[in-house]
């Protein structure tokens, strides 16, 4: 599903332009990522451009729509709107900035009536976007062991733990919602978080991720759920449906500390 740059998709549903939206942040990061910037300088650019782009096509396109974005200002305006788009112009920050990395993503989700009901993940290196308008199938899994997604630089003791107890194999990458396409495309069978995030580092690959038929939740089990006063949702599981009680019997009686 690709469009010309700048061009909008005409009569866009809203999984359409989710994915029109994660895509043209995409090409715009590439852009930047081109100029020779480096380090902070290189961080600070790709963060800004994203966000300005989106931001201003959703003034284009969805003017009477509320945004949530990772880079902006928390209008709360918000928590009394019918429909809000939940954005992370790019997530994984660090691997953008580290050529030729390519575990960095944009985040595009939409929040109607209480719950996510579109979203993109873009995954510009790869020329990839996932999206709930064509949700993706998920490939049988081609490991023997599981394979759980967790942090390069500082994966968490107690996921290491778990790895131990259902005999898993830890697959480290950057980016959050790379972690979570990873399940989708049987990179990885699980994702476990627990170390803090935000709305916007979940919404989008989450609503891909149900879209696809992966079980998703906190990691006590309840519902994930946005558009909150307070965006703080500090962790969650995607995984392979299979997975799921194992997993969360381990964290109920081990935590996550």
């Amino acid at each position: 599903m690709t469009f010309e740059p700048g061009t909008p998709p005409p009569a866009a549903d809203d999984h359409v332009l989710a994915t029109w939206l994660a895509e043209a942040a995409g090409r715009r990061l590439l852009e930047v990522r081109a100029e020779g910037l480096e380090g902070k300088e290189l961080k600070d650019a790709g963060d800004a451009a994203a966000h300005e782009l989106l931001m201003d096509l959703l003034a284009q396109h969805r003017p009477d729509d509320a945004v949530l974005s990772e880079e902006g200002k928390d209008d709360k305006a918000r928590l009394s709107a019918d429909r809000v788009w939940i954005i992370d112009p790019l997530d994984g920050t660090r691997e953008f900035s580290e050529p030729p990395r390519d575990d960095w993503a944009v985040h595009v989700a939409l929040w109607q009536g209480g719950a996510l009901v579109a979203g993109a993940v873009a995954q510009p290196e790869l020329g990839e976007t996932f999206n709930t308008g064509q949700a993706p199938v998920v490939p049988p899994r081609t490991s023997e062991k599981p394979r759980i997604a967790v942090s390069r630089s500082r994966p968490p003791a107690f996921v290491q733990a778990l790895a131990e107890e259902i005999d898993a194999e830890l697959v480290p990458m950057g980016s959050a919602g790379v972690k979570m396409m990873s399940v989708v495309r049987d990179v990885a069978d699980a994702y476990v978080h627990a170390g803090g995030q935000y709305e916007w580092d979940s919404a989008a690959p989450v609503a891909v991720a149900r879209a696809a038929g992966l079980f998703t939740s906190r990691v006590d089990g309840s519902e994930l759920v946005y558009n909150q006063d307070d965006v703080y949702l500090p962790d969650l599981v995607v995984c392979r449906p299979e997975l799921s009680e194992q997993i969360l019997a381990f964290i109920a009686a081990h935590g996550t500390e």
